[in-house]
């Protein structure tokens, strides 16, 4: 099927009931294979109890003791069902309730046992709604004269009965291969696959961008329909294309990027109004202009969800030249745009903005280092560090003034911004040192892409940005913000990015941490947390020795970022009432989307509550913010978009936390094959977390974390001591503790699984005397010997 049983059902919102005919149109069923398969599904769905038919049309039934949600399992059989509400309770599900489910799966599971305070409610997997594992990573055996595959992933309980698909299945055996799931799991039928490639004798002989496209299922290339879609499309502006737009063709714009940037989908422009405020243009390329709605190009955007960044490779959302030349803002060219036109006065408050379609020509494209080289221009020694020569910065000349009040406004936005509670990390940037085999692991992590606005964190890490990139991240926050307080005020339907704020529970563990290390954090109100208390902590952070170990924790309260469909709070960004994603239509589907919206809008939008009435608003201007009382949107496109954004939030969200497992893999990966070069060798490092089976060091130098395994320790008895995050050694008096610098010799490393195994050779502190007997009332300390001691994970 083309679609999966979760976006069937996705469509059967607030008890809506549904004909068949409906349902075709949704899931794009357009020819008789699709319509079959769609009817199987409907009518399986119906023998199960899921769906029921009355009246022709189908409606969903909903249990309280069913629940949606995506499996968790570990390799020893332990599966949970986490459910999308973050709030809500995990399902643990024994294996032989999985009913043939696998790690990753979406699936509807039946609660069989109410949940106690220390115990987490059981369930059964009812339903399956969609398979997370459409091809594994597997190594072949032959048994009995069968080949069959076994997952590299130990989460994977099962094997696959391999298909010969034409091929001599002699050359897999025992080697590491990219199998296609064929068949799932039926009754007592195991599943069946095919070798699609084989990758090496093992992990270590196979390509790391081979890995990490096999393990999380990336496309290579873009279906034969979405090429021939994409070759239809216009290869310039047309006459007819800049109709009805602003001309802003003879502002003096700029775009400022990375040097590896393949496709620009942001500008800048900036002048001073008659009043003498700001009129900052921030202009972003329309793409959705050419993707019309349901075609070839927007189904396989959808599917992709977002692009994906692996090194010096590139998984676009879009093709070319969507993502090229098209799509990109290039100097001295005509590009169609959506540009959001803020008055701001000299403090960066917004005094008004409005939102249009326009045409727009680039004068300058810089890249962050001229951007950064035109602000250092009197200093010679940040200019030469900035490899930008003394010819380039002279030809830079027409965009001295404006790039110096884009960053002068730029640093009042950023004042705006703080003054209500957003707050910024410094974390560090890592790069392995580039001498010899090592220089494509440095070229990798150089290179590696980030968006111009919060990013996947959601808040803003300026510690490895220049100035010069700052300048435009303000402005990207800025207008994704304005926008989604535009659509808010107009009352359509939208996509809103969201962050939840930490738990409480989370907080007042930080807390006591922090005062361990001799840092007094304190929450404002006792009973909630405000980003302002973060605020606070990172300042309280920049003044202290353990900033970055601070930092650390500090991240292990964060919650993920998440698309909704309600303007809610965003906690990294202290804003309450919504923020959307507006600023990257290439490469994130929701901004795409959003673009699409506002075209409805701009096309379709009703200014006025009805004919007869001579008042009319401005729905591109602030100015009606609070004016409109009657539906902006006809009732038709209105639902429509209701519908649509509320089948494809949670798809989004996890195509964008797939997208940064990839990016993280092949990142994990780079550094174990440097670490496994350096097997032997001693690094200095710094302890980031303490487990009763040992503590995790990062090596300073290179950022790369590995464990120090307790049964390491043979020189003592190692007692845990849960509330002060340390192993004290009982006789001896050592201790390894959070924040503690110790030295460690690299002692083997596991390259697939990401794992560094280190031997603490110095390093750690000595205990105090108040600590002798406190192993004695911790009720959570465990004591360990390293001498013959075999405590795993």
């Amino acid at each position: 099927m083309d679609f999966s049983i979760a976006a069937l059902l996705a469509n059967f919102t607030d008890d809506k009931a549904l004909t068949l005919k409906t349902l075709q149109k949704k899931l794009n069923c357009h020819n008789e294979s699709s319509t079959r398969e769609l009817q199987i599904a409907v009518d399986a769905l119906e023998r199960v109890g899921i769906l029921v038919k009355e009246r022709g049309k189908y409606r969903q039934v909903r249990e309280d003791d069913v629940v949606e949600g995506k499996l968790r399992c570990s390799s020893k059989g332990f599966c949970f069902a986490i459910q999308d509400d973050e709030s809500a309770e995990d399902i643990y599900v024994r294996e032989s309730q999985l009913n043939t489910a696998w790690n990753g799966d979406r699936v509807l599971v039946k609660v069989t046992k109410e949940g106690t305070r220390r115990r987490s409610p059981e369930g059964e997997v009812k339903l399956i709604l969609e398979r997370a594992n459409a091809s594994v990573l597997a190594r072949v055996k032959q048994e009995n004269g069968d080949y069959r595959a076994v997952p590299l992933d130990d989460r994977l309980l099962f094997e696959l009965s391999l298909e010969p698909d034409g091929e001599d299945l002699k050359a897999a055996l025992e080697q590491l291969v990219h199998v296609e799931v064929l068949q799932y799991p039926l009754g007592q039928h195991p599943p069946k696959g095919r070798v699609a490639q084989i990758l090496g004798s093992d992990a270590e002989a196979a390509s790391d961008l081979d890995i990490v496209y096999c393990k999380h299922d990336l496309p290579r290339a873009f279906p034969e329909r979405v090429l021939e879609a994409a070759k239809r499309l216009p290869n310039r502006i047309r006459k007819a294309d800049v109709k009805d737009r602003i001309d802003l063709r003879d502002q003096l714009t700029v775009t400022i990027d990375g040097t590896e940037a393949r496709v620009i989908d942001d500008a800048l422009t900036l002048d001073k109004t008659d009043e003498g405020h700001w009129r900052l243009g921030v202009h972003i390329s329309d793409v959705a202009y050419y993707i019309a709605a349901n075609s070839a190009i927007d189904q396989e955007a959808l599917k992709r969800g977002t692009s994906v960044y692996l090194g010096d490779e590139v998984i676009p959302m879009l093709p070319p030249p969507l993502f090229g030349s098209l799509g990109s803002l290039n100097q001295g060219k005509d590009r169609l745009a959506i540009s959001v036109l803020v008055t701001l006065d000299e403090q960066g408050q917004v005094l008004e903005y409005d939102i249009q379609p326009s045409v727009i020509q680039v004068d300058q494209n810089l890249n962050y280092q001229q951007a950064q080289a035109v602000l250092e221009r009197d200093s010679t020694a940040a200019i030469k560090k900035l490899g930008v020569k003394s010819k380039e910065l002279k030809a830079l000349t027409p965009v001295y003034e404006l790039l110096d009040n884009l960053f002068a406004l730029s640093q009042s936005i950023k004042q705006q911004r703080l003054a209500r509670g957003s707050f910024e990390l410094n974390l560090p940037q890592y790069e392995i040192p580039s001498e010899g085999s090592k220089q494509s692991a440095s070229r990798y992590l150089s290179a590696k892409f980030q968006y111009d606005d919060e990013g996947s964190l959601g808040v803003m890490v300026v510690s490895s940005l220049l100035p010069a990139r700052l300048i435009v991240t303000e402005c990207m926050l800025l207008a994704n913000q304005l926008v989604a307080t535009h659509l808010k005020a107009l009352d359509v339907p939208a996509i809103y990015r969201l962050h939840r704020a930490p738990d409480f529970a989370d907080v007042q563990e930080l807390i006591k941490l922090a005062d361990n290390m001799g840092l007094d954090l304190s929450l404002e109100d006792e009973e909630t947390i405000q980003p302002k208390d973060y605020l606070r902590f990172t300042q309280q952070f920049a003044a202290s020795d353990s900033e970055k170990i601070l930092t650390y924790l500090l991240l292990d309260t964060f919650k993920p970022a998440f698309y909704g469909i309600h303007p809610d709070l965003h906690f990294g960004l202290a804003l309450k009432d919504g923020y959307t994603h507006f600023a990257s239509p290439t490469r994130r589907y929701p901004d795409l989307v959003i673009h699409r919206l506002l075209h409805a809008i701009f096309e379709h939008g009703r200014d006025r509550r009805s004919t007869r009435s001579k008042d009319r608003v401005n729905l591109r201007h602030s100015s009606c913010h609070g004016q409109i009382n009657w539906n902006v949107l006809p009732p038709d496109i209105q639902h429509e978009f209701e519908d649509y954004f509320t089948r494809i939030t949670v798809h989004l969200t996890e195509r964008e936390r797939l997208a940064q497992d990839a990016e993280s893999d092949l990142e994990g990966l780079k550094k174990a094959e440097f670490m496994r070069a350096h097997t032997g060798e001693v690094f200095h490092g710094l302890i980031t977390g303490v487990q009763s089976y040992g503590f995790f060091v990062e090596i300073e130098e290179l950022l790369v974390e590995g464990l120090v395994h307790v049964s390491s320790l043979k020189d003592d008895w190692y007692e845990y001591r849960s509330r002060q995050q340390k192993l004290v050694g009982r006789k001896s008096r050592r201790q390894y503790r959070l924040g503690d610098h110790v030295e460690v010799q690299v002692k083997s490393v596991d390259y697939y699984r990401q794992q560094i195994d280190l031997v603490a050779v110095g390093g750690g502190s000595e205990a105090s005397d108040d600590d002798g007997d406190s192993w004695a009332n911790e009720d959570e300390g465990n004591g360990h010997n390293g001498r013959g001691s075999d405590e795993s994970e």
